[in-house]
């Protein structure tokens, strides 16, 4: 698979492209219960819960890779003004969703 770059700007500097169109890549992750206890128990006390910042880690890096074999489907050799939504799913599930424009390079790379 050809590698396809991914910009959050909307512009690439040296490159004229045509849209392709959207793309998305997208992930649903959910913590154990042991894991959940362990958050609850640190909500009390304050402070970083850091199995969901990692969860959410993971979960935005499985989503860009996603958007990128999506875009490289589609024939794309560029995700243009990429972004993450995110959004929580019951109490201890959260989605979150990487999107941009697909576009292909209309000249040569130099």
């Amino acid at each position: 698979m050809k590698s396809v770059l991914i910009v959050t700007t909307e512009n690439i500097p040296g490159k004229k492209y045509e849209v392709i169109g959207e793309v998305f890549g997208m992930t649903t992750q959910s913590k154990n219960l042991i894991r959940n206890l362990g958050a609850g128990l640190k909500n009390i006390v304050g402070g970083e819960i850091k199995d969901y910042t990692k969860m959410l880690e993971e979960s935005r890096r499985v989503a860009v890779e996603r958007l990128r074999k999506n875009a490289a489907k589609m024939g794309a050799d560029a995700v243009v003004m990429m972004r993450f939504d995110s959004g929580a799913i019951g109490q201890d599930m959260q989605s979150v969703a990487a999107y941009g424009t697909a576009v292909k390079f209309s000249e040569p790379e130099n």
